[in-house]
């Protein structure tokens, strides 16, 4: 074979991750840590304070860390592209878009991370549902 010839391609070989991928995985990320954040922040000034009700505020601060794990465990997937991650990570985008719309509609701090949470979440599923990053994770659609 001369070195002309192209040879096909090495099934051990993984093809390279498409950047609409990792770009996804990144705003998984973002949303996970947010997540993970606001449970701690909860959690701290919960225990350093005075709530109005100390187990809701702790179990509030629980459920955020635990949240933020979905989408954590979400963005290693497609981080190794596998099919199987793109679905909570656009469960996760879906759950933020009430979230935004309710910040949205109140006052102050809360509007401007209404937008920037609506924009992460419309970010996030249009790089999910993007036909490229459908085939890069080899997901196939209906026959």
């Amino acid at each position: 074979m001369s070195s002309t010839e192209q040879t096909p391609a090495d099934p051990a070989v993984p093809a390279p991750r498409p950047v609409r991928v990792t770009a996804a995985a990144a705003v998984s990320g973002l949303e996970a840590l947010a997540l993970i954040a606001g449970g701690v922040h909860l959690l701290v000034t919960s225990l350093t304070g005075r709530p109005d009700g100390l187990t809701q505020a702790l179990t509030g601060g629980a459920t955020l860390i635990a949240l933020g794990l979905i989408p954590l465990v979400a963005a290693r997937g497609l981080l190794r592209c596998r099919s199987w991650s793109r679905g909570p990570a656009i469960i996760t985008h879906l759950m933020a878009l009430p979230v935004a719309w309710t910040l949205l509609r109140a006052s102050g701090a809360a509007v401007p991370a209404g937008i920037a949470l609506a924009v992460v979440a419309v970010t996030g599923l249009a790089l999910l549902l993007h036909p490229a990053t459908t085939t890069a994770l080899g997901i196939r659609g209906r026959a």
